[in-house]
């Protein structure tokens, strides 16, 4: 146990360090973990390529490591004659994994769990479990900006040690994108410190995460269908991919530096593919355009990858169909918004549905941004997805879908609510039932068989299509005799009654309804035991 220290402090506070200063120790942890990654790399190509490539001796080399680490956070920089913004999404994983490995560190070097509002017991006012998830949104907030105020700063620094007379980083976008990229990255890790993967969804409000959680479902489905898009141009264009790589004859190092280099653009490859399957498509330089309604090409960067790409001319009608695709991933998208959170007005769910598409559509512009940009200047300044129409296109699709799926599901979910309070008053009727057809077993009043018994003048089906029979006053006697007509059949091993015991049936159980010629109808209403 951790004793109480004068002043009203614990061992515990004097041991923890203050969160800004662990984000500090792990934004420069992870800096240098980076740079001597990359360092390693760019020296493996410098050895390999020709002298005065990457500048002259290893101050060039740490210089060119140096950029390829501000690429990584997708800050671009400016060279003679334009500038270049069309760099790997691929490279950005190493970074990112990186501060997520720092932010775990962070949180657990300051103890955030003992931070954190005490658990509330079940069933708590929606007030305090309010209060205790924005106590925590505030404490994720914080450790997110403990580790990327420091990590920009130090970017800030790099840039200008990257600076040379060729080659000049933005620093506005060296600051601005690691400091969202830390960001996000240290408030996810400080969520996941807080509790799993399932409880991190918790900290949202209700609707936020089902909108949240939809967007999500359409994102990686229109991400998957570009990736297969990818993977089949690939194979039906795989002649004209080896013939480029062979032009460039790049020899064993070179090979795999060539090769490491397509594998960091595939993403950015996907997203375009995603992008044609929207409908907006890309270009490869200016007046150019590769969507589903037709391709125009120009000359083309002599990367491998690139030789995937379709011919010019137009597009066979059945390419047309993968137009589909981002109407079926409103369609799950919107599915998954009406089982998190159902709306109890019919109207509402399409509402919120459309909203998830719009979602779904900013999100797919943001990556269509990020996959593209210029290659210097002059026909190449225009590489890529347009941001705005991949947007508008996703938006409506995805949200037009994903607003009638939502209003169908949230309908079926309210009618099976409906439906439940009766099923739950049904519940001891057939509870009851089934006690007393045990007990009934018990005693011997019922067969062993557990097939169904026939049915007889009393079942509920008969009594739509034919009269109840008139059962006279003495109904007693008739009914101990029976019992005892019933036992005596049911126990055939027991003693014989005594003869008075036994009564003869009685004959005036009768169906005065019955008219035809004056004749009479008995009825003996237990002869289905007797069967």
């Amino acid at each position: 146990m951790l004793g109480k220290l004068p002043g009203g402090s614990s061992d515990d506070d004097e041991t923890r360090r203050p969160l800004p200063v662990s984000g500090m120790l792990a934004a420069a942890c992870t800096l240098g973990v980076g740079l001597a990654a990359l360092t390693t790399l760019t020296l493996v190509g410098w050895i390999a390529a020709p002298r005065g490539t990457l500048g002259a001796g290893l101050p060039g080399v740490f210089r060119t490591a140096a950029q390829l680490w501000l690429a990584a956070h997708h800050a671009g920089f400016a060279i003679p004659g334009g500038r270049v913004g069309l760099l790997p999404l691929g490279l950005m994983i190493l970074p990112a994994m990186l501060l997520y490995r720092a932010g775990r560190w962070m949180a657990r070097d300051a103890d955030l769990r003992l931070r954190l509002p005490a658990r509330l017991p079940k069933n708590s006012p929606k007030e305090q479990a309010g209060a205790r998830r924005r106590a925590q949104l505030v404490l994720v907030a914080q450790a997110g900006v403990s580790l990327a105020a420091p990590y920009a700063l130090l970017a800030g620094l790099i840039a200008l040690v990257a600076s040379n007379e060729i080659t000049q980083p933005f620093i506005g976008e060296a600051l601005l994108s690691h400091f969202v990229l830390a960001f996000l990255a240290g408030a996810l890790a400080t969520a996941r410190t807080i509790g799993p993967w399932r409880a991190m969804l918790r900290l949202l409000p209700e609707r936020v995460r089902a909108m949240t959680v939809g967007t999500a479902v359409a994102t990686a489905v229109l991400l998957v269908a570009g990736l297969a898009l990818v993977l089949v141009a690939v194979v039906l264009n795989f002649g004209q991919v080896r013939e480029l790589s062979e032009v460039l004859s790049p020899g064993f190092v070179g090979g795999v530096l060539l090769l490491l280099l397509q594998l960091l653009y595939a993403l950015n490859a996907v997203i375009w593919a995603s992008s044609y399957i929207a409908g907006p498509g890309f270009a490869i330089g200016a007046d150019t355009l590769v969507a589903p309604t037709g391709v125009q090409l120009g000359s083309v960067p002599s990367l491998p990858l690139l030789g995937a790409l379709p011919e010019s001319g137009p597009v066979p009608a059945w390419m047309m169909a993968v137009i589909a695709l981002p109407f079926a991933a409103g369609a799950v998208a919107g599915v998954f918004v009406a089982r998190i959170s159902p709306s109890p007005s019919y109207e509402a769910a399409p509402l919120w549905g459309f909203l998830t598409g719009v979602s779904a559509g900013l999100v797919s512009g943001a990556l269509a941004a990020l996959s593209g940009g210029p290659i210097g200047g002059g026909r190449l300044a225009t590489v890529g997805p347009s941001p705005w129409e991949v947007a508008l296109s996703v938006a409506l699709e995805v949200g037009v879908a994903a607003g009638i799926s939502a209003g169908v599901a949230n309908l079926l979910l309210l009618n099976k609510k409906a439906r439940a309070p009766l099923d739950r008053a049904a519940a001891p009727v057939r509870k009851a039932g089934a006690a007393i057809a045990k007990a009934a077993s018990r005693v011997g009043l019922a067969e062993s068989d557990p097939r169904p018994l026939p049915g007889h003048w009393m079942d509920a089906t008969e009594a739509d299509t034919q009269e109840i029979p008139v059962i006279r006053d003495d109904w007693q006697d008739e009914h101990a005799s029976a019992e005892a007509e019933t036992l005596a059949q049911a126990r055939p091993r027991l003693a014989e009654p005594e003869p008075d015991q036994v009564r003869p049936p009685r004959k005036d159980i009768v169906d005065e309804s019955d008219d035809r010629g004056g004749k009479v109808i008995y009825v003996d209403p237990y002869a289905w035991d007797r069967d």
